[in-house]
């Protein structure tokens, strides 16, 4: 009996043992398949097809694919404007690549200044002597301005184009507190910050209105004066102020009707497109489905690409992201975070840098998390390097505020900039308690005692403090700027109290140096540092892996070849309706988050494309589930 005892204990040992083996390969192999790069495929000869099928970033947020299985939303496909800027001028130097097929039917947009940088390498493209030829099912504002730079722009007989322009209309939720009884308490200073008026107002004030116009006249003008550079025979007043009439001279056929206006060249599918292209390039030997042609997707191109860089070894510039709101922790990439950014930056100073350049893409948010951001840029400035700062589509608020250290800053015309001015809303529900019976009661030592309470309401003694703590960062604000521009206090609050400003108007009053892109501050940085081109190396901080390299990644976004969802003018009208109520529950979000005071810009956030939801998920989610995290709230 003894024997056998001993003999079942060692078949239970090996069976757990077994079993614990078996156990470590699993959590082995599923670490391997997250975490492993896939194959990165084939270039060939013949045409780069960019099947841009998602959204133009600045920073590629990261995906956790266990919690899109979880949730069973497929996230949205981020591309940085960058790697596609960097992938066309590439094509256009290489001599296998003939032809460059952009195919922007899941195409979502991007910001302004991200739009005028792809035109501009799509126009690099076309000066080597090769065509582009562009295919969408529908085509928007941002795809237009991309297809208008191409030799030919093919519409589906489906599809069309429809133009709207920037601009459109504000929710305001002033009555909707007020009948239920939720009291926003405000705490702002500037004129212009009006960010706060969605809580106060039922409208927008003039103020607020005035510089809305502004802004939306600049961005408007500089889009049609880029399509029209690009497409001269394009009648974009035809199509925006006579809409009817233009689509009556077509009998209603959206896609003929472009074709008449000159924003389209050709009505065709995506089969005839391709079969156009394979005219050029000739047909995929590799695949039988129609319209296929000899072709490299975006994914391997860009992993070649990205293999043959070759960097100098004389110097080192760094540059830092910026990218999206800012918040006070490690949120990021794609996000802010203000500790996570501070730590990248000072792990860097260990890293015997020759200069340091600032990519600010951001409307702000805390100015806990700016002023963060703004001393560890700080502490680089000291250590004696060349400080520059790159605007993206905006840096206003905390964006502007991070820039005041640099010594030179670059934006561009359709950059957003300023917004100089500080503001803080917290609800209280006293009267709605009040109104189902509920009282508050207590002792406290002194009138702030308890305070702020969002349930008794605040004492005139806790308004004050909160008032004074906005008023002194605003002040702090105007300081930063004083220093930085070399201006008096009185100019600096002149050009603050809020107002947002375009990289024109910005330029011009001094709030920016000169126009330029990321690679115009590199140089400079790089000349500052006595580094000549071709000597030094540009060292992205942060991970610089790409965000949809994991097996399970692929799975739920699908590669370059991913079939997209094709989206008629209906659909893209949609699709725009979807973003501003997402905007609406971010802002939601915000309120009853309470984060602090802000230096945010809400008018860089209400601009077309440049908004990437806190939840950014496909945009064909359903309007139930947006109801029901609405109700969530």
């Amino acid at each position: 009996m003894s024997f056998a005892r001993k003999v079942w204990r060692l078949l239970v040992g090996i069976k757990d043992g077994l079993a614990l083996i078996f156990l470590l390969l699993f959590f082995t192999a599923l670490f391997a398949v997250l975490s492993a790069r896939p194959n990165p495929g084939f270039v060939r000869e013949g045409a780069l097809l960019l099947d841009i099928n998602g959204q133009v970033v600045e920073e590629v947020a990261p995906i956790d694919p266990l919690q899109a299985l979880i949730s069973q939303t497929v996230p949205v496909r981020e591309y940085a404007a960058r790697d596609l800027v960097r992938a066309i001028d590439a094509a256009a130097a290489d001599a296998r690549i003939e032809v460059l097929a952009l195919d922007l039917t899941g195409f979502l947009g991007g910001g302004a200044v991200h739009m005028s940088e792809i035109a501009g390498a799509l126009d690099r493209f076309s000066a080597a002597g090769k065509p582009i030829y562009t295919y969408a099912y529908a085509y928007g504002d941002d795809a237009m301005l991309l297809a208008a730079h191409s030799d030919e722009i093919w519409v589906d007989p489906m599809g069309g184009v429809a133009i709207t322009g920037p601009g459109g209309e504000s929710l305001y939720f002033a009555g909707a507190l007020d009948r239920f009884n939720v009291t926003a308490n405000v705490y702002r200073v500037g004129t212009y910050k009006s960010a706060v008026e969605q809580w106060t107002d039922r409208g927008m004030s003039p103020e607020a209105r005035e510089n809305l116009s502004q802004l939306v006249a600049t961005l408007w003008q500089e889009w049609r004066a880029n399509v029209r550079a690009a497409r001269p025979q394009a009648d974009i007043e035809l199509v925006t102020t006579d809409v009817a009439g233009w689509l009556a001279a077509s009998n209603g056929n959206i896609a003929e009707a472009s074709l008449a206006a000159g924003l389209a060249d050709r009505v065709g599918t995506r089969v005839e497109w391709g079969e156009r292209i394979a005219t050029e390039v000739g047909a995929d030997e590799w695949s039988d489905e129609p319209g296929a042609f000899a072709s490299t997707l975006y994914d391997p191109w860009l992993a070649e690409v990205r293999q043959g860089v070759s960097f100098g070894n004389k110097g080192r510039i760094a540059v830092v992201t910026v990218d999206g709101e800012i918040s006070d922790g490690e949120a990021g990439p794609g996000s802010a975070g203000a500790a996570r950014i501070a730590r990248l930056l000072d792990e860097a100073l260990d890293d015997d840098l020759d200069a340091l350049v600032v990519r600010v893409n951001s409307p702000g948010g805390t100015v806990t998390g700016s002023e963060t951001i703004r001393r560890a840029i700080l502490r680089h400035r000291d250590a004696g390097i060349p400080i520059a700062v790159s605007m993206g589509n905006y840096a206003a608020s905390g964006g502007y505020w991070i820039a005041t250290p640099a010594q030179r800053i670059f934006a561009e015309p359709e950059t957003l900039t300023g917004s100089i001015g500080v503001f803080l809303v917290v609800p209280s529900f006293e009267q709605l308690l009040a109104e189902y019976g509920v009282t508050t009661d207590g002792v406290q030592a002194t009138a702030l005692s308890g305070q702020p309470d969002v349930l008794a309401g605040f004492t005139p003694e806790a308004d004050a403090v909160l008032q004074a703590t906005t008023a002194s960062f605003y002040t702090r604000f105007l300081t930063l700027v004083s220093e930085a521009r070399g201006i008096s206090m009185e100019r600096a609050d002149e050009l603050g109290q809020g107002r947002v400003w375009d990289g024109g108007a910005a330029r011009q009053l001094g709030l920016v140096d000169q126009f330029g892109d990321l690679d115009a501050a590199i140089a400079w940085a790089a000349e500052r540092a006595e580094l000549e081109e071709g000597e030094y190396q540009v060292r992205y901080l942060g991970s610089d892996a790409p965000k949809y390299d994991t097996l399970l990644a692929q799975l739920l976004l699908g590669g370059s070849d991913a079939q997209e969802e094709a989206r008629d003018v209906a659909g893209i009208f949609a699709g725009q309706q979807m973003a501003q109520l997402h905007r609406v529950l971010d802002d939601f979000d915000r309120l009853m988050a309470v984060e602090g005071v802000q230096a945010r810009c809400l008018e860089c956030t209400a601009m077309p494309a440049t908004h990437r939801s806190r939840g950014a998920s496909s945009p064909s989610r359903s309007w139930l589930e947006v109801a029901g995290r609405l109700l969530g709230n």
